[in-house]
């Protein structure tokens, strides 16, 4: 704990807190200062007596983690990196001007943000994922994060809430700021914060309720944090927005605006000042624990043999794992179907169940990632579809995530649509910088799970659940951002663009052709995102008529990538995908009736012609 003589300059510390969040957002004309000035004696406190943290050394192992989660108090955060010395006040006042470092929502453009934030009840999920790696790699730094008590409202906090508590993550805290005000009005439960302590405390939290602009009582509580063994801790924290402002002290209508008059706000506040931040540096010489590293030795398959890439996933991930230990592997409790199970039961230090919560899942991931490790999260396609906005995030915050979707398309059968991942693709597709590869065959699924862990940002793999027959031999490689062409000759009058189990209905269909005196080109379109676009675009010279075939929805699927890349070549591109909502039914069936089995497409192809 702090001495007595420090809680005057923290109360100062705090006022210029408050003042630099005001003026910077009064030079953006915008930004949350108020939202920034509730939580700013809880950060004053925090920084200049709790947190450990080399700023020279943004990536030393032993630092302390620091979320903002609910990052519209961005205005806050950047003048704490001001009164600790690594912006000046120049930079300050950039705040959400372009080109400048200091957005709207910290981003990992400033070296000491490793998570971005500002899409709410993310960063607490995600702070779990690096209490998670901290425990991997046996050291003892702390997680610290600020949440806001509107954010409370998510889902996502609770499925955080259950998981470190369930596991016992006792590096973790959450500080809550309960300003009792969201954007529109008040907030569920007010200043009651006994509320939130009683749902804490019921997934097995250490729960502190204090006056958020008292130093003394913050400076006890963050010490406190120690003694809560076994424990996660949650700080709640009462506090007033707009705090030490007659404009905007407790007042609805304020939120997310510069204040109209933000000198008299700071006149109110005592002035500018330059009080200064010295972080404590964490002890020197950590190392984090790494497991050891050998040869790879990926499974192969003979060709003809029939595997599902499902199982040839779970069968090279593992291979993966023991030739490289820094690789770790998370599962929303379907490890049995998905195959991750195989990594499990060999690492199973390394093999983190997260349950039925795929937002933990992939927040989870998205921490272990901002710590070193390399993370592989498993899931169905189709429920993935639940965890977009973190999959979204992972990108802003430039996170290297390995996304694994199994049981995709009308392909699985029986189990009806509900279990169908159809818009995957599409969505994966859309988010930035990201890779999407979709297997045929278990060689080629055993080589691209190896590839894609290198791959810069969210790379998403696609998995079948039915045995496919292999068409490959071991050994090949598959880069990323290629094809392979499997039928081709001078005289082909079509191509058809497959990936995953309609390469093989576009196999046959082409076999079927070339009796009927049709002959087509075939392309495995394995790299859905980069495409292929040099193959893609020398068939449609070729050719002048390509045929897309998927088991996904119509929309911005391989079909689309396609046209992307040869819409401006001008060729004629039929766009074969599941358009009617499936119902029950084997699998093959369910290729027939959508319409994008052998047949459907060799009518397709004849059609075109």
């Amino acid at each position: 704990m702090m001495a007595e003589h420090d809680f005057p300059y923290l109360t100062e510390l705090a006022a210029q807190l408050r003042v630099d969040s005001v003026r910077a957002a009064a030079a953006a004309g915008s930004g949350h200062p108020t939202s920034s000035m509730s939580a700013a004696d809880l950060m004053a406190v925090l920084f200049a007596g709790h947190l450990r943290y080399d700023f020279d050394r943004p990536e030393n192992p032993a630092n302390d983690q620091l979320i903002f989660s609910k990052g519209h108090a961005s205005p806050l955060l950047y003048s704490l990196y001001k009164a600790c010395g690594v912006i000046g006040d120049e930079e300050l006042l950039s705040f959400r001007r372009r080109g400048s470092r200091l957005e709207g929502h910290p981003t990992p453009r400033l070296p000491w943000v490793d998570v971005a934030t500002g899409s709410l009840g993310q960063g607490l999920p995600v702070g779990v994922g690096v209490a998670m790696a901290g425990r991997l790699a046996r050291l003892p730094y702390r997680i610290w994060v600020l949440c806001g008590d509107s954010e409370l409202a998510e889902g996502s906090i609770w499925e955080a809430a259950e998981h470190a508590g369930h596991e016992g993550l006792d590096r973790l805290t959450a500080i809550v700021d309960v300003n009792r005000l969201g954007q529109r009005g008040p907030t569920r439960h007010g200043w009651d914060t006994g509320a939130y302590a009683r749902r804490f405390g019921a997934f097995g939290w250490h729960t502190v309720e204090i006056d958020g602009h008292d130093p003394k009582q913050i400076d006890q509580a963050l010490a406190d944090v120690g003694n809560a063994r076994g424990r996660p801790t949650v700080i709640l924290a009462r506090t007033r927005k707009g705090e030490g402002a007659l404009e905007t002290e407790d007042r609805e209508g304020a939120h997310g605006k510069a204040l109209k008059d933000p000198g008299k706000a700071i006149d109110e506040l005592g002035g500018a000042r330059d009080v200064r931040i010295s972080v404590q540096e964490p002890p020197a010489g950590a190392r984090p624990h790494r497991f050891e590293s050998g040869a790879m030795s990926l499974p192969s398959y003979q060709v003809g043999e029939k595997v599902a890439t499902r199982t040839a996933y779970g069968a090279a991930l593992a291979a993966l794992g023991a030739a490289r230990g820094d690789v770790v592997a998370l599962d929303g409790e379907v490890a049995d179907s998905t195959k991750t199970e195989e990594f499990g039961k060999r690492f199973p230090e390394r093999f983190f169940e997260m349950y039925i919560a795929e937002q933990q899942l992939v927040a989870a991931a998205v921490g272990l990632r901002v710590r070193g490790w390399t993370p592989y999260a498993a899931t169905f396609a189709a429920f993935l579809t639940r965890a977009y906005d973190f999959i979204r995030m992972a990108a802003v915050s430039r996170a290297s995530i390995r996304l694994v979707g199994s049981h995709a398309g009308v392909s699985i059968g029986e189990d009806g649509p509900s279990q169908m991942g159809l818009e995957d693709l599409a969505m994966l597709r859309a988010v930035h910088g990201s890779t999407v590869l979709y297997p045929c065959d278990g060689n080629q699924a055993a080589a691209l799970t190896a590839e894609m862990a290198d791959v810069d940002g969210v790379a998403y793999l696609r998995t079948t659940r039915g045995d496919t027959p292999v068409i490959y031999p071991p050994g090949e490689r598959f880069p990323v951002g290629g094809s392979r062409v499997l039928r081709h000759s001078p005289g082909d009058r079509a191509t058809i663009v497959a990936a995953g189990v309609t390469v093989h209905e576009a196999m046959a269909a082409a076999d079927d052709l070339a009796a009927a005196g049709i002959p087509v080109g075939v392309i495995d379109l394995y790299s859905v995102k980069p495409v292929d676009s040099a193959a893609l675009i020398e068939a449609a010279t070729t050719t002048g008529n390509l045929v897309t075939v998927e088991d996904h929805r119509l929309e911005g699927g391989l079909g689309d990538a396609v046209m992307d890349a040869v819409s401006e070549l001008g060729p004629r591109v039929v766009k074969l995908a599941v358009t009617e909502l499936p119902g029950s039914a084997t699998p093959q069936e369910q290729l027939a009736e959508a319409g994008i089995d052998r047949h459907a497409i060799a009518e397709a192809v004849k059609h075109s012609l």
